[in-house]
């Protein structure tokens, strides 16, 4: 112990070998050899720090794949939305457009009768609205002699015909349209069979 002078008691003495003392470490034959980092590195690992080894690289393996998942997930996600919403778009302007067909079928039915000559207002209207048609991107089909379609015509009529050999588009009746991917309205058709 320490006397109240701060003089240390005569069994409190340290001495310049005891441990902990200032000499002893300053004392570079009593310190270790310093290791390099080469020593450090070279050094085996004892079997737990192995073992956790193991299961810090399993853990980080799986962390990986658990990354390398969400992001193909998130890729194919990115990928169907982009796809959902061109359709989504191309129905939009399908309800728009549908709006017209009534027009372009009144346009139709004028030509055919003669009413659309060239030169008249009637006509210039006819050609404006037929443009703007042609800019969203609507396509009309649908002509005779074709082969039926039952996904793009729809028969209101099928007439036996001798010479057949395959139901034939013989008469179109009402245009059909699509719009991209979009069908707008199929085509109303009378169809030619084989004659039994």
């Amino acid at each position: 112990m320490m006397n109240k002078d701060f003089q240390p008691d005569d069994g409190d003495e340290v001495l310049p070998g005891d441990e902990g003392s200032e000499a002893q470490a300053s004392d570079p034959e009593s310190q270790e050899e310093e290791l390099t980092v080469d020593d450090i590195l070279g050094t085996s690992q004892n079997v737990d720090a192995a073992a956790e080894d193991a299961v810090l690289a399993d853990l980080e393996s799986a962390l990986l794949n658990d990354l390398k998942r969400l992001q193909a997930e998130y890729a194919n996600y990115r990928r169907r939305t982009e796809d959902q919403r061109e359709l989504e778009k191309e129905r939009a302007q399908g309800e728009v457009v549908k709006g017209l067909l009534p027009v372009l079928d009144d346009l139709d039915r004028a030509d055919k009768h003669g009413d659309l000559e060239q030169g008249t207002p009637f006509a210039a209207i006819a050609d404006k609205v037929r443009a703007v048609a042609d800019r969203l991107g609507v396509v009309s089909y649908g002509e005779a002699g074709e082969a039926f379609d039952p996904q793009q015509h729809e028969a209101i009529f099928q007439a036996p015909t001798p010479g057949v050999t395959e139901p034939t588009v013989l008469e179109v009746v009402e245009v059909g349209y699509r719009l991209g991917a979009v069908e707008l309205r199929p085509a109303k058709v009378v169809v030619a069979v084989p004659a039994d």
